[in-house]
């Protein structure tokens, strides 16, 4: 009988022998490892791609940032007014150029700045009302104004950092000065045409006594005495008539007058003062009968002006020219000549404001009371004059069409 063999058996293939178990374990384990490595591949790629996409978001977010920043920047330093942040260290955080023109350059922190602007920095932070304070910042003879109002940068987190508005109020307060001033001067054009009121009376009882006393013909010095008292009764009521003149403005009584009897009158009239001046007075008249509409006592207000104004610069004489031609259909030309010291040419383009005079004590109105009745009358005047050389002044009034008999 013959003998049978059989091959030995291969564990791997062998289910149930333990090597075949652990193959299949590992296999198993093997695979569920790269499934699972798969889906952190996938997780891994979906969150790159979400990191990507934070990223854009991120740099898109920091660059609107920067814009805005840049924005606000440019605004804060194109502000009219100056802005000024203080850390809670008094560090400066932001200086606006306006803030830094108010405060005469650029400060780093709190205690450089002007004790007077740091002390109204302090007061207005403790006030709960953020009042403005004008505080003097430079020269004290041309000090800069500025107006403080407080704001905390959080309002949730006070005594932090305090934001400053700088506001420049040097014009408002030179306003009001100047409203000041103007209202004083007011008080005292009010006043002196109130003294000039209460004089014009005793002032005019006064001219007629001398007047009388003039004709009574005295003997010796009593005559040449009447005269000078004349003349400064005279200089008087001119200044008293100026004054109320600027006062009032009443607008002139015209009607058809002889500009030839007026240039006549002023001569008679001046002649004793250009005496006491020792002044050579000269009318060259070239309007007889030339007929003007005007207000003649207005009219001879202007001339008195004039000729006192002359008189007032040549304290040592001189010579006084007063000429009037006749310009036809353009009207008449009074032309009044000095040989005084002439007018500077700064002070050329004033001559005719109130109150302006180049000489001390004098009252400044006779040559504005002249250019405001001339313009009255629709005329004009003007003034030639270089120093040392006397000066010119020429009158224009329209005339009536013609002589009139």
């Amino acid at each position: 009988m013959a003998a049978s063999f059989s091959s030995p058996r291969d564990p791997a293939r062998d289910a149930d022998h333990p090597l075949a178990r652990a193959f299949a374990s590992f296999t198993e384990a093997a695979g569920s490892l790269e499934r699972t490595y798969g889906q952190l591949q996938g997780q891994v790629s979906h969150l790159r791609q979400e990191l990507e996409v934070t990223n854009r978001d991120l740099a898109k977010s920091l660059e609107e940032n920067h814009r805005m920043r840049e924005r606000l920047r440019c605004i804060v330093e194109g502000l009219p007014c100056g802005v000024l942040v203080i850390e809670r260290s008094s560090r400066i955080s932001i200086l606006n150029p306006e803030a830094a023109r108010l405060l005469g350059g650029v400060v780093e922190n709190k205690e450089a700045l002007p004790l007077a602007l740091s002390a109204a920095l302090d007061a207005a932070r403790q006030t709960g009302e953020e009042p403005e304070l004008p505080v003097p910042c430079g020269s004290e003879a041309d000090p800069t104004w500025i107006a403080v109002r407080h704001a905390w940068l959080e309002p949730s987190q006070p005594h932090t950092t305090s934001v400053f508005i700088l506001r420049d109020i040097s014009e408002a307060k030179k306003l009001e000065r100047d409203r000041e001033n103007l209202r004083r001067q007011q008080a005292l054009v009010e006043m002196s045409a109130l003294l000039a009121h209460e004089i014009r009376n005793p002032l005019g009882s006064l001219e007629l006594f001398a007047g009388l006393l003039a004709e009574a013909n005295l003997e010796g010095e009593s005559q040449h005495w009447i005269e000078h008292v004349q003349a400064g009764l005279r200089t008087l009521s001119a200044t008293v008539n100026n004054v109320l003149h600027l006062h009032n403005t009443p607008q002139p009584e015209c009607s058809p007058i002889d500009s030839g009897e007026v240039l006549d009158w002023a001569y008679e009239f001046l002649l004793p003062l250009a005496r006491q001046a020792r002044v050579s007075l000269q009318t060259l008249n070239g309007l007889r009968g030339v007929f003007v509409h005007a207000d003649r006592h207005r009219l001879e207000q202007v001339l008195l002006n004039l000729a006192l104004n002359a008189f007032r610069f040549m304290p040592g004489g001189g010579w006084l020219s007063i000429k009037g031609a006749d310009l036809g259909a353009d009207g008449i030309e009074i032309t009044v000549r000095d040989t005084g010291p002439g007018i500077a040419p700064d002070d050329l383009p004033r001559i005719f404001e109130a109150g302006f005079s180049t000489r001390p004590g004098s009252s400044g109105l006779g040559l504005a009371v002249c250019q405001r009745i001339l313009e009255q009358h629709g005329g004009t005047i003007g003034v030639e004059s270089r120093p040392g050389e006397g000066a010119t002044f020429r009158l224009r009034l329209p005339g009536t069409g013609g002589a009139q008999a």
